[in-house]
């Protein structure tokens, strides 16, 4: 249940929602997918209110990556990536030049794309997962957890291409997250959430030098 939940996000950077298991993080990235539907009060997402009908054409503007990347274990890499672009009638010449231009940014060679899942490591199983997500060349790009069950050498290389890949598509992207130093370390906007409510919320810097209540800087200074 969320409680008076106002908050506006900005545009071509990444928001970071952190908060404990069950605060509301998932709730709301499903709420801005059109998932779960609001009982009052009115949700824009993209410039609009989130349309009652043509919800596939609406999520097809948003890209989402979640923990373990997801992918069908049944399709190569390359399917998995393209699947959408295909379905979506994109001509073979579009198809080839996107897939290459996510694969450089997110640093995996196009050797992979014949492979399976099972045959990638878990880091590499995730930057798969990222290209898939941004494969229709969304706006917005919704980040539940993705990086939290890799290793910690291998999850900062990764933040290095997400970095590249975020600032280079301009994408707006919002990425849940119970990891303070993940949030830290790729958000330019930083949110608090707790039981349903927005405790905090504002440049990630801004935020850390002053937060808003003793829990939070408990939480800062345990975590970081």
């Amino acid at each position: 249940v969320f409680r008076h939940v106002s908050l506006t996000l900005p545009q071509r950077q990444t928001t970071a929602i952190v908060g404990e298991s069950g605060c509301g993080k998932t709730t709301l990235l499903q709420l801005i997918n059109g998932v779960v539907s609001v009982d009052e009060g009115v949700l824009s997402v993209l410039n609009a209110p989130i349309p009652e009908t043509g919800l596939p054409a609406f999520r097809r503007k948003i890209g989402y990556a979640v923990q373990g990347a997801g992918l069908f274990p049944h399709m190569t890499v390359q399917q998995n990536v393209d699947l959408m672009a295909r379905l979506e009638g994109w001509p073979e010449s579009k198809i080839r030049n996107r897939v290459r231009r996510l694969f450089e940014l997110m640093g995996l060679d196009s050797a992979l794309g014949t492979r399976y899942p099972y045959q990638l490591s878990g880091g590499q199983q995730q930057r798969v997962g990222l290209c898939r997500a941004m494969m229709l060349e969304p706006p917005l790009l919704l980040l539940d957890e993705p990086f939290s069950a890799i290793d910690p050498i291998t999850r900062e290389e990764i933040y290095g291409h997400f970095e590249v890949l975020q600032q280079q598509e301009s994408v707006s992207a919002l990425l849940v997250t119970h990891d303070l130093r993940e949030a830290v370390r790729l958000a330019q906007f930083l949110v608090f959430m707790g039981s349903g409510q927005i405790l905090q919320h504002g440049e990630t810097a801004t935020v850390i030098e002053s937060p808003a209540s003793e829990s939070i800087r408990r939480l800062i200074e345990t975590q970081l």
